[in-house]
């Protein structure tokens, strides 16, 4: 019988991440999953006659190119490129396994039409987004937002970050509901006005209090919360927007199953064990702790469990559900300067919904797709008894569409922090099309494993990283 410190049901990203950092700190660690591939709920299908019959729709009587060109994400998203999971995979080096590429364009939907939310300041000048005097507000709220430096009251222009209201800084320049509506959506990347999550930890207020807006137990309107929140949020869209001026948006070649992939090497390189295509049967408990998990017939030991929702359905509860639809397109979307790659969010006050409907699409400049072929998603969490009929606003967008696959998923969350058991159970994947969510999660889940804060510094020292290196 072997012995684990730990063991890590699942390869998803979460998953993934999690298995190489314990790795990297010198845990021992074995990974199974009973796929044949890597990326569980998120992976990404290497072949279009495998996503067909996954989803159980007939081939198409015409060829859509070859089918090993294609890489079609079931879970996609975008990584800002300031981003947490930038971050993570520059300070582990896993970046030495991807390539990416800078997404084309990030764009907002309003009164029937697709914008693109201003990159520089002459496509905010010209943007038809908002009127003469708006643009002259909008700018001096953006430099006010450039010039805020947290630790340096003198930046704060008589107002006190922690108690003034979002509300009330948009009043402060003037800023009327259009302008509220994109910054907060497109930009600050809320999900809706009504049920914003904003964390209220002491100890992650404390510690990590720049990014602690993305992931919490309770709901309020990010309007009329501390705008601290806000501002860290638009500052992070910024900054990854100033690196490379298109979006602040980056994609990795042949797709995201490249992510887990590129961490499970991190894992293998620092001793960790891997076995795919392999069943559980049970995971062995003593005395309410996790102690054992069984596969195939043999027991193998451990100390702590780590795994995704699926492994553990009477530890997980739903939340919600999402539906997501991948379209396979022939052309770019319009309006949008014919992109090969880009983003639309559809705020929910524009088609009457609780919460945002959000659009990606990437194509075969991004290695996923035959020659002049696209791969558009669009996804909403589930509010009504059909779904399909709340994400036609995003659909209607992509006409003509020569093939829709669509899914509908529970959103599950662990019932408990896993303390007491010793097994940690990540969260579904939500509907937006970013991943800080996710990375968020990640760093709870690491606490609560190792009982000390995730720390990037910490990261790369342990990764054999530079100080100097360079994150670009």
């Amino acid at each position: 019988m072997q012995e684990f410190d730990i063991i890590v049901l699942g390869t998803g990203l979460k998953e993934c991440i999690l298995s190489g950092l314990m790795s990297v700190g010198g845990k021992k660690v074995l990974h199974i999953d009973r796929n044949p591939y890597y990326g569980g709920e998120s992976a990404s299908i290497s072949s279009l006659e495998e996503l067909y019959k996954r989803f159980q729709v007939p081939c198409p009587a015409k060829p859509m190119g070859r089918g090993r060109d294609w890489n079609v994400d079931l879970v996609p998203k975008f990584l800002l490129a300031s981003g947490q999971l930038v971050k993570m995979l520059v300070y582990t080096k896993v970046t030495r396994y991807l390539d990416f590429k800078v997404v084309e364009g990030s764009y907002v939907y309003r009164a029937g039409k697709v914008h693109k939310v201003p990159s520089t300041e002459a496509e905010a000048l010209a943007s038809d987004l908002m009127g003469m005097f708006d643009k002259r507000r909008f700018r001096k709220l953006l430099l006010f937002l450039l010039n805020f430096e947290e630790r340096d009251p003198r930046t704060y222009q008589d107002m006190d970050p922690n108690r003034t209201s979002m509300r009330e800084l948009f009043r402060h320049f003037d800023l009327g509901p259009d302008i509220m509506e994109f910054t907060g959506h497109a930009m600050a990347l809320y999900r809706s006005d009504e049920s914003v999550q904003i964390l209220h930890r002491q100890s992650e207020r404390r510690t990590h209090a720049h990014l602690s807006q993305w992931l919490c137990p309770c709901l309020h309107s990010y309007l009329d919360q501390p705008c601290i929140q806000t501002i860290r949020r638009i500052k992070l869209y910024s900054e990854s927007l100033a690196r490379y001026n298109f979006s602040p948006y980056l994609y990795p070649l042949y797709g995201l199953g490249e992510l887990p992939q590129g961490f499970a090497r991190l894992s293998a390189v620092h001793g960790g064990s891997y076995m795919l295509n392999r069943g559980v049967e049970e995971i062995v408990m003593d005395k309410g702790k996790v102690v054992a998990v069984k596969s195939e017939g043999a027991l193998f030991r451990c100390k702590q469990l780590i795994c995704d929702p699926s492994y553990v359905p009477n530890r997980v509860k739903k939340v919600g559900r999402v539906i997501r639809v991948i379209c396979l397109l022939n052309h770019p979307i319009k309006n949008t300067h014919d992109a090969n790659s880009c983003q639309i969010i559809i705020p929910q006050t524009q088609v009457h919904r609780k919460s945002d409907i959000y659009v990606c699409m990437v194509s075969y400049a991004h290695n996923v797709a035959s020659e002049g072929m696209y791969i558009a998603m669009v996804s909403t969490t589930v509010e009504t008894s059909n779904p399909e009929k709340e994400v036609q606003p995003g659909l209607e967008l992509l006409e003509p569409i020569q093939q829709k696959f669509v899914s509908i998923s529970n959103m599950m969350v662990p019932i408990d922090d896993g303390r007491n058991s010793q097994i940690f159970v990540s969260r579904s994947y939500d509907a937006t099309t970013h991943f800080e969510m996710e990375c968020e999660d990640i760093k709870d889940m690491y606490r609560r494993i190792t009982g000390s804060e995730f720390i990037f510094g910490d990261l790369r020292k342990d990764c054999g990283g530079d100080d100097d290196d360079d994150e670009d």
